[in-house]
């Protein structure tokens, strides 16, 4: 029993010797490794943009699909005005739900314009959706020499607009959701007249309508008839020098 004894305590009395060198070998072998694993991220991610991760975003950013920065680009090349926010309400079980609702006009003021309605609980969320709406709803209006081809008339319900075409100079000569309409759409000369209700929404619908019935029309060139003009005075010439 006294030689277990003692061979227990010699154990014991290893044990902490042991676990002390140990301690004081694997010490600096930690810190290294702590070394090397901060140093392998910042070295991942420069040898990722190096080989690729750089290029490969410019691809991307060429790409319509992948990269977003083409569709930033389209979505720029159109103006959006609001022509109406209003605050609208709707009867639940438990009670009324607030909402807005907004029309918003888009165009690129070279012949494209849109109209379109959103709703939403904030307003932008509502504006957010009538110009994605507007913008599938796109319209091509014919200008002839900064105005339109030729007079219209329309009525949609209550709303009757006429518009009217106008001389280069004139202005437009309008009011109203008509005014702004007719500014995206790119027609610099133009008269019109609201002859229907004064509803914002009405009055736009029946703008488009009314662009919607447009025709456009050639004009005919005066050059087609300088080539025979020279013929005629060539033959004057010749008949003068011959009685010459």
């Amino acid at each position: 029993m006294s030689e277990e004894k003692n061979n227990n305590q010699e154990n014991k009395i290893e044990e902490p010797i042991i676990e002390k060198a140990e301690n004081i070998v694997i010490e600096p072998k930690k810190e290294e490794a702590l070394k090397e694993q901060k140093k392998a991220p910042v070295e991942a991610g420069r040898r990722s943009f190096g080989a690729g991760g750089g290029g490969d975003r410019k691809k991307n950013l060429k790409r319509g699909k992948s990269g977003g920065r083409d569709r930033f680009e389209k979505k720029e090349e159109f103006e959006q005005r609001v022509l109406d926010v209003a605050r609208v309400t709707r009867v639940m079980a438990g009670g009324k739900r607030m909402n807005f609702r907004t029309c918003v006009a888009v165009g690129d003021k070279k012949g494209r314009i849109g109209i379109g309605l959103g709703k939403g609980a904030d307003v932008t969320m509502a504006v957010n959706k009538a110009v994605n709406k507007a913008q599938k709803n796109m319209i091509e209006v014919p200008i002839v020499n900064e105005t339109i081809p030729h007079q219209v008339y329309c009525k949609v319900g209550a709303a009757k607009i006429l518009l009217k075409p106008a001389k280069k100079g004139k202005g437009v000569i309008a009011g109203g959701v008509v005014r702004v309409i007719l500014e995206l759409a790119g027609v610099h000369n133009v008269s019109s007249k609201i002859l229907g209700t004064n509803n914002k929404i009405n009055n736009a619908r029946c703008a488009i309508e009314a662009f919607k019935r447009l025709k456009k029309t050639e004009i005919k060139k005066k050059e087609a008839l300088r080539p025979a003009q020279g013929e005629e005075e060539k033959e004057a010439d010749a008949r003068v020098e011959e009685k010459n």
